[in-house]
């Protein structure tokens, strides 16, 4: 088996292409079960995002696994497969395994560091996983990954630290106030940055909105949205007072706040500070304003330096997410060696032959001296034991080793002969292994209790 990868992301196609490749959830299933029945793909999960789009598989060794996840996107979408292939890039073998791991610690994310990519892998999966798409090497990758997205969230500060115009208000009015909680935001002009910024302040403690627009319906719509109030536009600065941060983002060639009116709205506020953020290009606010004692102004190039500073906190800090996804290669790397039917196998005889010889040494001390050949009876019989007891269970394991679930039987007799055990005898993979047995169990008990159900309603039929 051999790990595919096909994709296509926001930095190698636009946005008018990646919205023909999407898979919605409720196509999913579909997808999963035309993509699984493709001789060549044993395993798959589909990532779908609005900045990306992803196919992983599990593909034969000896097949073209891209080509043949190409053919199925393009057939799947009713695209042309020589125009579809400029915008895709494709990964092997253990390419696959980092570039994963690095989308789900968002070091590849359009915004390094986010963090909804983690939730969004974990859809994928489930989705693969519901309709037996995953089987044994990706229900172990993709759990990995999910602790690797852990790891990288507690042990690395990647998620802090704003790197958006409109949560870098946030930062910034935090260093104003001790705390958003209970503040009152007043918004001038109702655009999709307007929107963005008072959407941030909220989630983050704002308790009132107000909304001014020169188009009252519009001020009405976005108030609407934050059970805010939208008040009339040359009611503005009269209700300025009431606000302690100020967003304006309008169309305006010309300032539409200055000094003198923003000094008129600090009356009777008893010092408390005024927080106005200029959003503008051109300005709403007279740079001026800055003037006026316990008033502080930001314009977009104030937001744009800490979002630049920020970003190079987050460059640090994916450094050491890099090391993390270094070391959970080579773990992941190491279970895929164990994991191998082959390996396994030859693993189980050669534990069982050290145990037949050990008690072969043993039980020579007790008989005393034998002759040769009842040494060789002895010895012949002893390894025709050992042969045939583990001929059945070994068949078996590389029967349904090629399996979906085929990881489940080699993880479960990796256990059951303590092939990983560590000194202590703890074995690292026994919470899993209980798991699985525990699946299996309840299986077994609604079968059992289908099957009475189904002869009690045959009875109680006759």
């Amino acid at each position: 088996m051999h790990l595919t990868l096909v994709g296509l992301s926001h930095k190698t196609a636009p946005v008018e292409i990646r919205e023909k490749l999407t898979f919605p959830a409720h196509r999913q299933e579909e997808a999963l079960s035309l993509l699984s029945a493709t001789p060549d793909v044993a395993e798959a999960v589909i990532l779908s995002t609005c900045n990306r789009t992803e196919i992983y598989a599990v593909t034969a060794m000896d097949a073209d696994g891209p080509g043949a996840i190409i053919d199925f996107l393009a057939d799947y979408h009713d695209l042309d497969r020589h125009d579809l292939v400029r915008y895709l890039y494709f990964s092997e073998g253990e390419a696959v395994v980092k570039h994963l791991f690095r989308v789900v610690a968002s070091l590849d994310s359009m915004v390094l560091g986010e963090a909804q990519i983690l939730g969004q892998v974990k859809e994928a999966y489930e989705a693969a996983f519901s309709n037996d798409a995953a089987g044994r090497i990706f229900n172990k990758l993709f759990r990995q990954s999910f602790e690797l997205g852990k790891r990288v969230r507690t042990e690395t500060d990647i998620g802090e630290n704003a790197v958006s115009i409109s949560y870098a208000a946030v930062e910034l009015a935090r260093r104003v106030f001790d705390t958003l909680d209970g503040r009152t935001v007043l918004i001038l002009g109702a655009g999709k940055m307007s929107e963005l910024t008072a959407k941030h302040l909220v989630s983050n403690g704002v308790k009132k909105v107000l909304v001014a627009n020169r188009t009252y319906e519009r001020a009405e719509e976005l108030a609407c949205k934050f059970c805010g109030t939208a008040i009339r536009y040359d009611e503005m600065f009269d209700r300025m007072g009431e606000a302690d941060i100020v967003i304006s983002s309008t169309a305006a060639t010309h300032y539409v706040i200055d000094k003198e009116q923003v000094s008129r709205a600090m009356r009777g506020r008893r010092g408390n500070p005024l927080f106005l953020i200029d959003i503008a290009v051109p300005r709403d606010i007279d740079p001026a304003v800055n003037e006026l004692a316990d008033v502080f102004l930001y314009d977009i190039d104030d937001l744009s330096g800490v979002v630049e500073s920020n970003l190079e906190e987050r460059m640090r800090e994916a450094r050491k997410a890099e090391v993390i996804i270094a070391e959970e290669m080579a773990a992941f790397e190491q279970w895929l060696e164990s994991m191998e039917v082959v390996p396994t196998v030859a693993a189980i005889r050669a534990k069982a032959e050290q145990i037949r010889c050990a008690e072969m040494e043993k039980a020579l001390k007790r008989l005393g001296g034998l002759s040769e050949k009842e040494l060789k009876t002895v010895e012949a019989l002893t390894a025709s034991i050992v042969n045939k007891m583990l001929h059945g269970p070994t068949a078996r394991l590389k029967g349904v080793a090629a399996e979906k679930d085929g990881y489940s039987y080699v993880e479960a007799a990796r256990f059951l002969y303590g092939l990983d055990s560590n000194p202590d005898g703890e074995n690292p993979h026994a919470g899993l292994i209980k798991t699985l047995l525990g699946r299996a169990e309840k299986a077994a008990e609604r079968a059992a209790g289908k099957a009475a159900n189904k002869e009690m309603g045959d009875t109680i039929g006759c």
